[in-house]
């Protein structure tokens, strides 16, 4: 990657007001954190409620799912991992 590409800052969700620490206190409730997806999508927080129905439902059970969450979960770190992603 070259040093002139341009970077989205990942907010903080520990200094965030209005709209923004909404959203980031409803990722904390629903996933026990705030990923780092999420703190890209803050910068646009309406737009963000939005997607993170079609985002984050499907990593769930229930929703006519057919997977359960442990397997989702399983299959998201298991991605990552082969991705080498350090988190």
């Amino acid at each position: 990657m070259s040093d002139n590409t341009a970077r989205v800052e990942l907010l903080d969700p520990h200094t965030a007001t209005g709209e923004v620490a909404a959203f980031f206190e409803a990722c904390t409730a629903f996933r026990g954190r705030v990923a780092n997806s999420a703190r890209v999508w803050a910068h646009i927080p309406h737009v963000a409620r939005f997607h993170g129905l079609a985002w984050i439902l499907p990593q769930r059970e229930g929703a006519g799912a057919i997977l359960s969450g442990k397997i989702k979960e399983m299959a998201v770190l298991k991605t990552s991992h082969a991705n080498s992603c350090a988190y």
